[in-house]
């Protein structure tokens, strides 16, 4: 049992996952971090490196091994966590896959990929968060829900004329592929619907749930390449680890119930 703050994160080990690990162990704040990986190889990696570059963390560290598109290993992951554990504090759903380029590049079909998208972005994490909820709910402080969204999660920025991904092709077919990640995005959206709706359930059990924005951002998702979205205007990732962070210590409580970004709320 840990006396402190309790934070699982999924997909931890890279990207956006690995910058809440780091931005967690540099907080004035010591907390017990469960860093959930697909391999448990890839999470001592992160662990290790996170170590070096916060060597005077007062936060713990623990790998926990799950794939959020397997119930048997989100059971595993469960059993792992109450063997050493009576709670989570925080749970924050950010494990997610892009898998537009897989059917640019002829690996997956349309309905493949879709679906593998959708199993990972929705259907896993709607599995992920029914299983661990027990836990969330045996916390002590204020329990938090995170979900891990996306800018282009948004109807009305991907209504939006004036976008930049709002884009008219010629007419006929088949049409141009352009940089508009549809599945991806839609799956996005749809996790936001799953999120109002935990927001809706668990009112009553005080826990503060959002969807989480974490902006632009020069990760390897999408397998785009972190260099070529910088090209392409793209921030720092250690900005959206910094910014779940604030919202993990309260300084977004006011904000529950929405999808929110460092700068606000993002338009639905």
């Amino acid at each position: 049992m840990s006396d402190k703050h309790i934070v699982l994160i999924t997909g931890a080990n890279t990207g956006i996952g690995y910058e809440v690990v780091k931005a967690l162990a540099s907080s004035s704040h010591a907390y017990h971090i469960l860093v959930g990986s697909r391999s448990i190889d890839n999470g001592d990696k992160a662990i290790a490196e996170v170590k070096k570059e916060a060597p005077n963390t007062t936060s713990t560290f623990a790998v926990i091994q799950v794939d959020v598109s397997s119930d048997d290993s989100i059971r595993k992951a469960v059993d792992q966590v109450k063997a050493s554990l009576d709670r989570i504090d925080t749970l924050i759903n950010n494990a997610g896959w892009s898998p537009d380029q897989q059917i640019a590049s002829g690996k997956l079909t349309t309905r493949q990929a879709w679906n593998a998208g959708y199993d990972v972005n929705v259907s896993g994490t709607q599995v992920m968060t029914e299983t661990f909820m027990p836990l969330l709910l045996a916390s002590t402080t204020t329990p938090r829900l995170l979900f891990i969204t996306s800018g282009l999660s948004s109807l009305a920025g991907a209504a939006d004329p004036n976008s930049m991904r709002y884009t008219n092709p010629p007419a006929g077919w088949p049409k141009p592929p352009g940089p508009v990640f549809v599945a991806y995005r839609s799956s996005k959206t749809a996790l936001n619907m799953l999120m109002l709706d935990w927001a809706r359930i668990l009112k009553n059990d005080g826990v503060k749930v959002w969807s989480i924005s974490p902006g632009f951002l020069a990760t390897g998702l999408g397998a785009v390449g972190a260099d070529a979205l910088r090209s392409m205007g793209a921030g720092e990732p250690r900005v959206g680890g910094e910014f779940i962070r604030d919202v993990v210590e309260g300084k977004r409580d006011g904000d529950a119930g929405k999808v929110i970004n460092k700068d606000g709320f993002q338009p639905w």
